[in-house]
């Protein structure tokens, strides 16, 4: 029985290996984000959703150019914490009464966005640390819309909140 050695052996391969979560974060959150369109019912809150998309789709060809610039093929990796929101927030959708589905929708969109900030940070940290200055610029760009898809989230949720506690009242 021999001892295999792990598969990340270096900082590089960890960094190619985080790289390639955040790229299927991003895909599948394209995915949420097409889902969740069709479900919401404010106006706004669609609008914003359809604005997210194609920040995402071009945060997807961000991280796409951070493979390239480091000479690597994208490669996809495992990333467990957004499928599990997305989970999440499929199962809410359906037991809530509709007059919620908004507020559960901008419940998801908040922790979805904290996650994404998470990564994206922690992307830059080891970029930052590599001297990638061009991987540090495109992942600002990514966290900086990430950071603006929070706040509108934020303020929609409020907004949601409010009503919904005006006719309970």
């Amino acid at each position: 029985m021999g001892i295999t050695s792990p598969e990340i052996q270096s900082p590089e391969q960890l960094f190619v290996h985080k790289l390639g979560a955040a790229l299927t974060m991003e895909q599948t959150i394209l995915g949420m984000l097409e889902k969740l369109q069709q479900e919401a019912l404010d106006s706004t809150l669609k609008r914003d959703l359809k604005e997210h998309h194609k920040e995402t789709e071009q945060q997807i060809d961000n991280l796409h150019r951070a493979f390239e610039a480091l000479g690597e093929r994208p490669q996809p990796q495992p990333c467990p914490t957004v499928e599990g929101l997305e989970q999440e927030g499929e199962q809410m959708i359906k037991q809530v009464d509709e007059g919620l589905v908004d507020s559960v929708i901008l419940g998801g969109v908040i922790e979805t966005e904290h996650h994404e900030i998470a990564v994206y940070d922690g992307l830059i940290i080891k970029a930052e640390v590599m001297g990638e200055d061009d991987l540090v610029a495109l992942f600002q760009e990514n966290l900086e819309q990430e950071e603006q898809a929070l706040e509108k989230a934020i303020k929609g949720a409020e907004k949601v909140s409010k009503q919904l506690a005006k006719q309970t009242a």
